[in-house]
């Protein structure tokens, strides 16, 4: 018996091993050496012998990411260092102040070669790590400085982060950020958006909310990631000390974390302007938001010579790019409805040109922000535009104001159906309480016909509104009782069009369940809630017997989101609408039937650059024919998209031998496998 158990503890303590390693070639070497699911049966494995031997679960175990209860409030931390704030320059005039400054701290001539490490400065929300005999026991946000909080539950959820380190040290303390990917946060707001929640203003913003969410399960089900860049104090044992900066990367990388694969170390102030111009032109380029760059003296002596002073070092600074933000006149304010009910200010502004686009209209989400930012109608406002975030409000320039402004009030009744709005206690947004409103049922069945949902071609908000109007439909169901005897009248439609929307319409009683799912347009339930729930409940009857308590053990659903989906399931005009469904013959396919018509299942898919359709449709077309599209190249990666512009990965993709198609090829290669490109033709 005593053999038995140290074979199961041993085998325990391999897995772990095991699973620490392919952690480490996966998030900080991006090489991964096993397939997902092979990786997935060692996890599920070392699972089934701690649920079946609890007493050698560890803290440190990679299955201990997530489990532990609401927290009431962050406990405050000190930093055992100083976490310091860094100095900004903004241009080659001032950073040759910054280094004229090094070369006087170090007493040596303005035109010493100083030796210096650069690196890409995440826009992200600051974190120090700090692990004990290789084992983490804190994970605190940067606070003050001296002072942060204790997120420690919050960041063992974060995939990329080590619960172990590869080597073994008395005590280590790790600086770094906490960033959301760009591409997840794009799907992240238009999963928010799609699920009547308000979209992050920003990466930074989203990062930041949630990496302090008092509820781990919350976060564990955000897509963040970190990248780390210094040390606080540290003992080491059998090692010596770095001695440069680029030193210290790679004892972090060789610690298991991640670092930037950007950083260099070069020598003089003009190759640092060089760096800084390289990182300008490309910075579009980069999977994560970077508002310039950090310059630190390299070597870790000089450092110390030059010290610090008011809270910043003197021996590195941040070199901003110029702020994407413009002021122009918030004309006017204007409120709509969305499908969930939520009424919403959108800010009407003086056409500025940001970033390359015109901006006309800028998200002010909700009236707590208004109230936050103290804006009013008539002020000369800041207007920022990150990459395809919607432009928003930052502040208003309240020194440039007349006395003319007025204040921004909120509606008392619905803009379209005059009701009367709630605002329910902890809800951000006043709601529409009329299920027959004709805002909410419009863009409700404008959701239902989505590319997302049910995929219906041909069926836009310009059609849902006749058909509304005239009386034909009044719920989603309606829609597969239409004849083309009923479209030939309307305006815009002949017999073709007529009987291609009947037919689109037809197709679509056969859609994923995920999709299906997603139509229905429960509140916080996006693409990625629904096809965690499709990939748990396979069908539609057994998601509507789960329970809240079924529910939330599904890795990145919350009570939230679990009251939700029950309350959803428990209205009684939802069970009229999905019974309507029902006898309409609507049949969402379940995940294993899917599987089996998915023609580029076990594939995985990079995009690089831009292609004459968005991305995310290129993604939902590839994952809806059984592939997997990951962000980064890998040696698991079997192609690589290419549109124009393509970013470094292409190089990356040469060097692993990967296949490169162009957007030409990747058609061409679509039809082949039978996958319908009906999308390309579309825009």
């Amino acid at each position: 018996m005593d053999s038995d158990i140290k074979n199961i503890e041993s085998e325990i303590d391999r897995l772990r091993e095991e699973i620490r390693r392919h952690n480490y070639l996966y998030y900080v070497k991006d090489a991964p050496e096993i397939s997902d699911e092979q990786y997935d049966a060692l996890f599920d494995r070392l699972v089934e012998l701690e649920e079946e031997n609890p007493e050698f679960i560890t803290p440190d175990s990679p299955t201990q990411r997530v489990g532990a209860e609401p927290s009431p409030e962050f406990r405050s931390v000190a930093h055992t260092l100083p976490m310091l704030s860094l100095g900004k320059v903004t241009s080659v005039g001032e950073f040759m102040d910054f280094h004229r400054r090094v070369c006087d701290g170090l007493r040596v001539p303005v035109d010493t070669s100083i030796r210096y490490s650069c690196e890409p400065k995440l826009d992200g929300l600051a974190v120090e790590l700090v692990y004990e005999n290789g084992s983490l026991v804190l994970g605190a946000t940067r606070g003050d400085g001296f002072t942060g909080e204790d997120v420690t539950q919050n960041i063992r959820t974060v995939q990329s982060i080590p619960l172990k380190l590869r080597e073994n040290h008395p005590k280590v303390e790790i600086r770094g950020e906490v960033i959301f990917p760009l591409e997840a946060f794009k799907q992240m707001n238009e999963n928010r958006i799609a699920g009547g929640e308000e979209p992050f203003a920003n990466p930074r913003n989203a990062a930041a909310g949630s990496l302090r969410q008092l509820d781990p399960k919350i976060t564990s089900g955000r897509p963040l990631d970190a990248y780390f860049y210094g040390f606080g104090s540290m003992e080491l044992s059998g090692r010596i000390s770095p001695s440069t900066h680029k030193e210290e990367l790679e004892l972090i990388e060789e610690l298991g974390l991640k670092v930037v694969k950007y950083a260099k170390s070069m020598d003089g102030p003009e190759a640092v302007a060089e760096y800084f111009r390289e990182i300008s032109e490309t910075r579009e380029q980069f999977p994560f938001e970077i508002d310039g760059i950090v310059v630190k003296v390299d070597k870790i002596g000089y450092q110390e010579i030059l010290g610090e002073i008011s809270r910043q070092p003197r021996w590195a600074i941040a070199w901003k790019f110029p702020a994407q933000e413009k002021v122009t006149l918030l004309k006017d304010v204007i409120w709509s409805v969305g499908r969930t009910a939520a009424v919403t200010p959108v800010a009407v502004l003086e056409p500025v040109e940001l970033a390359g686009v015109t901006v006309k209209r800028a998200s002010l989400h909700n009236e707590d922000q208004i109230a936050r930012l103290g804006v009013k109608i008539g002020d000369k406002v800041v207007v920022r535009r990150a990459g395809d975030v919607i432009p928003d409000i930052v502040k208003p320039v309240a020194e440039l104001r007349t006395g003319g402004e007025k204040d921004i009030l909120p509606p008392e009744k619905c803009p379209v159906c005059n009701s009367e709005l709630v605002k329910e206690p902890g809800d951000v947004f006043r709601r529409c309480p009329n299920v027959s409103c004709p805002a909410v049922v419009a863009e409700s069945l404008a959701h239902w016909a989505s590319r997302s949902a049910m995929d219906i071609d041909g069926l836009g908000p310009k059609q849902i509104e006749q058909l509304l109007s005239e009386k034909l439909i009044e719920d989603p169901a309606d829609l597969y009782s239409l004849t083309v005897e009923q479209l030939v009248p309307l305006d815009g439609f002949a017999e073709k069009s007529a009987e291609n929307l009947i037919k689109a319409i037809e197709n679509s009683k056969e859609r994923p369940l995920e999709k299906f799912i997603n139509a229905l347009g429960i509140r916080h339930v996006g693409e990625t809630v629904a096809r965690l729930l499709a990939e748990r409940f396979h069908s539609i009857q057994a998601l509507q017997n789960a329970s809240e308590e079924d529910l939330v053990t599904i890795d990145g659903i919350g009570p939230e989101i679990a009251k939700a989906i029950t309350d959803f399931f428990g209205n009684e005009s939802n069970i009229e609408l999905l019974e309507k469904l029902e006898k309409a013959n609507i049949r969402p396919i379940p995940p294993e039937e899917q599987k089996s018509e998915r023609p580029l299942r076990n594939l995985t898919f990079v995009i690089t650059g831009t292609l004459s359709i968005p991305r995310n449709e290129v993604k939902r077309l590839l994952e809806a024919a059984g592939a997997k599209v990951a962000n980064t190249i890998s040696g698991n990666t079997d192609y690589l998209v290419c549109g124009v512009s393509p970013g470094s990965k292409i190089t990356k993709a040469e060097k692993l031998g990967v296949k490169k198609l162009n957007e030409e090829e990747f058609k061409r290669f679509l039809l082949e496998k039978k996958v319908d490109t009906s999308v390309f033709e579309a825009e």
